[in-house]
């Protein structure tokens, strides 16, 4: 019986090398071989076949389905979320334990002074989905805002403002307390442009003093899990996360996470 055989951009894309688009540009620039053949889009292949990425052929392993794992870590201020910083900033990947097949693919990023949730995978299908805005996966952030907010100001939020990339807004909007200059809210939209909830309400004349990512889709920020710290997600919330982008491993009893309001 034949081996099975699946799309080379697929299996490039879960082994963690790179994003679906970014090895079809490769393939494009004649940068992968099959076989000591040029790739072309369309090729199949499976675990028996040579394939080699600018030059270097890739190990067996990379090839096979690896075991999925997904982490949930508690970014802290003052971490960048790329592999290797050019300014020597600490990196999130610092504080990841090994994987047991493939590497780390953050679920997007949180900027330098964002704290809060960030998803990590070893699956590369699903990092593309949760990030592809075709699945419209809902981020929700608690803001500490600076100046003074009203009812309109709120209104015009949830309505839509133009920023210079486009028209956006907030979902939902809920008054998480505070005073003064210690106010929180709590936001919620289903994209993710870059700085897009400090632009949202620096907007209108206020400032964003702190903002913490608290949900991405239907994984909460765990109330336990310390700042610079991760914990892997249990069994029954990654299939949660894999039913939100419609991927296998779905189940409609999965049970939900109890809403709580993190501590600031």
């Amino acid at each position: 019986m034949p081996l099975p055989t699946e799309k080379l951009q697929k299996v490039l894309a879960r082994a963690g090398l790179g994003s679906r688009r970014q090895i079809e540009d490769w393939i494009r620039e004649g940068r992968i071989q099959v076989n000591l053949q040029k790739a072309i889009i369309g090729d199949r292949v499976n675990s028996s076949d040579k394939i080699r990425v600018n030059g270097r052929q890739l190990r067996l392993s990379l090839l096979e389905i690896p075991p999925r794992q997904v982490l949930c870590y508690h970014k802290p201020v003052g971490e960048v979320c790329t592999r290797h910083d050019p300014e020597g900033r600490a990196t999130i990947f610092e504080h990841l334990p090994h994987t047991k097949q493939g590497r780390w693919i953050s679920v997007g990023r949180l900027d330098l002074n964002t704290a809060g949730i960030l998803l990590l995978t070893t699956d590369g299908e699903l990092a593309h989905r949760l990030m592809h805005p075709s699945y419209t996966i809902e981020r929700e952030y608690a803001v500490r805002i600076l100046g003074n907010v009203d009812q309109n100001m709120l209104k015009r939020l949830r309505a839509g403002v133009m920023l210079e990339d486009g028209k956006a807004h907030f979902q939902k909007i809920t008054d998480a307390g505070g005073s003064g200059a210690n106010h929180w809210y709590h936001v919620m939209l289903s994209e993710g442009r870059k700085h897009e909830v400090k632009r949202l309400w620096e907007s209108q004349g206020v400032t964003v003093s702190r903002l913490i990512r608290i949900r991405f889709g239907p994984i909460l920020l765990p109330s336990r899990l310390r700042a610079g710290h991760h914990m892997e997600l249990e069994s029954v919330l990654q299939k949660e996360l894999l039913s939100s982008v419609d991927l296998k491993g779905t189940t409609s009893t999965v049970k939900k996470q109890r809403r709580r309001v993190p501590v600031y």
